[in-house]
């Protein structure tokens, strides 16, 4: 069994449209985390704005947060618009590469971007993490497929403004898999029409017990320790 590890699920204030200001509060979360693992919502980068820019992994405004995790030893999943993907964006202390597109589009989210194709898992310190984004989470076949890979959790960042959708769905993933889950949703002022987003960012055991959970509000985290 791999050491245990400490993962964070943020929901960090949003200024949909402006990458600089999401970055720093980014930073500032990674900082505060005090954990190996940050993940953050769906689009976090920009915000939920299907119009937004793409950002590459080379973009230099993203050089804090490579900063930030370099200073924390931390690995931070984040949402971004990558090469018309919606993506999730992997950042450590040797730099930005793009972790997973998501697969599983809205209908308005399709007219903007193109789907992914690939069941994807990652490996931090003997871990195995299967990516999800939003959508996906409520696709049994993603679900399925992803588990096959052979992971440990099911980490997804989201953006809704219904908790209730959030909390069965990740529920769902854990009892239905036997994999620990977390969810990180946007609160807030996320973009795209969603104010309030419905928070609740959630880690669950792979019996599906709730083991942290933030609460409604923009800049709140919950931590727990994956045993």
């Amino acid at each position: 069994m791999p050491a245990p590890l400490t993962l964070a699920v943020a929901q960090p204030p949003c200024a949909p449209g402006d990458v600089d200001a999401n970055v720093a509060a980014h930073a500032e979360t990674i900082r505060a985390a005090r954990s190996r693992m940050v993940l953050f919502p769906e689009l976090s980068l920009s915000g939920y704005e299907l119009d937004a820019e793409n950002i590459e992994p080379a973009d230099p405004r993203l050089a804090p947060l490579v900063d930030a995790c370099a200073r924390t030893g931390a690995v931070a999943l984040a949402g971004a618009p990558v090469d018309s993907h919606i993506a999730v964006l992997r950042v450590d202390a040797a730099g930005v590469t793009v972790a997973y597109r998501k697969i599983n589009l809205g209908d308005a989210e399709a007219v903007r971007f193109r789907p992914g194709r690939e069941f994807t898992a990652i490996t931090v310190d003997g871990w195995r993490f299967g990516l999800a984004v939003c959508k996906d989470t409520g696709v049994p076949r993603h679900l399925a497929g992803t588990a096959a890979l052979g992971i440990d959790a099911y980490l997804a960042g989201v953006c809704d403004n219904d908790p209730a959708v959030v909390d069965e769905r990740a529920h769902r993933a854990a009892t239905g898999h036997g994999v620990w889950v977390a969810f990180a949703s946007f609160a807030g002022r996320a973009g795209g029409g969603y104010d309030p987003a419905a928070g609740h960012s959630s880690i669950r055991t792979p019996d599906g017990l709730v083991v942290a959970q933030a609460g409604p509000e923009p800049g709140a985290l919950a931590r727990a320790t994956l045993l």
